[in-house]
């Protein structure tokens, strides 16, 4: 599944030579990462398309984020800016959690006790 996860994500990160080994390593991170991240009821192989691509989704999102997209922001008068590649790894994580939405647990939700 792997070498699959690498490949969707170099086709989509537009990906290097130089790159290949930071990639594989950031593949194998977000496989584990969505992994972890499934319904006691979900495997990646009942999910196996939508599994892949977000894997390759975060993973080139990962690479895209490293490359310089950071936000730039001046603290006098406020003054924010996005740059594109920031937006672009934004846009893809985005897509990933939607694509997976249906077989995965929030990852951000957080249910906490409350005294009554």
């Amino acid at each position: 599944m792997q070498e699959k996860i690498l490949t969707l994500a170099k086709t989509l990160s537009g990906a290097g030579e130089d790159e290949v080994e930071l990639l594989t390593l950031l593949c194998a991170a977000s496989e584990k990462e969505w992994t972890m991240r499934l319904r006691d009821d979900v495997t990646a192989q009942k999910c196996q398309e939508a599994f892949l691509c977000a894997a390759a989704l975060s993973a080139a999102a990962g690479l895209i984020a490293g490359q310089g997209g950071a936000v730039q922001f001046t603290a006098g008068d406020v003054s924010v800016k996005e740059t594109e590649d920031s937006q672009t790894a934004r846009t893809l994580r985005e897509e990933a959690e939607r694509l997976m939405a249906p077989y995965v647990t929030a990852a951000d939700f957080c249910f906490r006790g409350v005294r009554g």
